[in-house]
């Protein structure tokens, strides 16, 4: 077989690397993915950098696959579905999400994308979901349940909780109302781009997979928008509605939008008053904030040389895509790395477990202890 030239390995690899993941190396936990997605430029704004530290990726894995959980890939079992987390940064960022605003997710899955944005949108914005499964709703259900419940970062924000309704995407109500921003999670066909587009409202923002390309729609008018390429991706397309046991379509009813009642909107604004006493006393201490927090050493991490096998036609073709200097700079960065620990060691301390001040200072109330579990949601920590 003729050897073909280097640059059209790379190309190959890196345009599937794209479609499926694997844009950014792995990290050991949450927020070294996310530190990998900041320096590769997927994570690009401190809003969407919040919501992704503030959950944990692993949590929507299933036990048993969790060491997967920080690699830059996309994840399916049944009907079980993750994206990659470059392909969920990239989809954030293009969303240019705001406090209040309503959001839609067809093909809402495990939850992990639409709990990310609720924590963006605040109390006052609206968070729907749209999943094909039964089974995939109850999953993101118990998801969205043990966040609430046990999620240390639950309370550092103020959630606009998603709802989640089961159906058919295609088949939505045409009295439904239009959202802000709208989010498709499987391949669209141009035949169902004009769906898609009205159930934006004007001034919109609807990012989806178009023709092997995620794309960003902005809709400017009543009938202009403007259109941006993002970047390759490859989705499982959208199902199509089966109607061969009824013959009838069965239209999706999504959750009206709830106004909410006077005691909820006590507890956001207690909540959140409580939150600037925390703010204010923690700037008087800190000499309004002129002194900055402990930071502490993260691992470095070396790279590594890339394995890369094409298929090409019937054949297999392997190549060790490396720099003939790698050996020594691993060596290198090896005696460096070693020399920075033994300088760091006698000074380095463990960080303290986080606290909850929230938590301490609603408890410390005097209020009567209904009222104070309310306030915290009832959350068990």
């Amino acid at each position: 077989m003729p050897h073909l030239p280097l640059f059209l390995f790379s190309y190959r690899t890196c345009t599937k690397l794209l479609k499926m993941g694997g844009a950014v190396s792995a990290g050991e936990d949450n927020d070294e993915l996310i530190d990998n997605l900041k320096e590769a430029q997927y994570i690009r704004t401190e809003l969407v950098e919040q919501a992704f530290r503030a959950i944990d990726r692993a949590d929507y894995y299933l036990e048993e696959f969790k060491d997967n959980a920080y690699k830059d890939l996309a994840w399916k079992h049944g009907n079980i579905h993750l994206s990659a987390p470059c392909i969920y940064s990239e989809v954030m960022e293009a969303l240019d999400l705001q406090p209040g605003l309503s959001f839609l997710n067809l093909g809402s899955g495990t939850g992990y994308l639409s709990s990310m944005v609720g924590l963006i949108l605040g109390p006052f914005g609206v968070n729907h979901g749209v999943e094909l499964h039964s089974d995939v709703i109850e999953y993101a259900k118990q998801k969205l349940d043990f966040f609430i419940k046990t999620s240390d970062s639950f309370d550092k924000f103020e959630f606009c909780e998603p709802s989640f309704v089961t159906g058919n995407c295609l088949e939505i109500s045409p009295d439904c109302t239009q959202y802000d921003r709208v989010y498709c999670g499987a391949g669209v066909q141009k035949e169902h781009e004009d769906y898609m587009k009205n159930l934006l409202k004007v001034g919109g923002i609807l990012v989806m997979p178009l023709e092997e390309k995620l794309t960003k729609i902005t809709r400017t008018g009543p009938s202009a928008w403007e259109t941006k390429k993002i970047l390759a991706v490859s989705f499982a397309p959208l199902i199509q509605p089966n109607h061969a046991d009824s013959g009838k379509s069965r239209l999706v009813h999504l959750p009206p939008v709830a106004v909410r009642s006077l005691q909820d909107l006590a507890r956001i604004a207690i909540r959140g008053t409580i939150k600037k006493i925390i703010h204010q006393e923690t700037m008087s201490k800190n000499g309004n904030g002129l002194k900055n927090p402990p930071r502490f050493k993260r691992r470095r991490v070396r790279r590594r040389r890339m394995e890369t096998i094409v298929f090409l036609d019937k054949e297999v073709f392997a190549s060790r895509i490396s720099n003939p200097s790698d050996d020594n700079n691993n060596c290198e960065e090896f005696e460096d790395e070693r020399r920075e620990e033994e300088e760091t060691k006698p000074s380095e301390l463990k960080p303290d477990p986080p606290v909850n001040f929230l938590r301490e200072k609603v408890l410390s109330l005097p209020l009567p202890d209904p009222l104070k579990y309310y306030l915290l949601y009832y959350r068990e920590k």
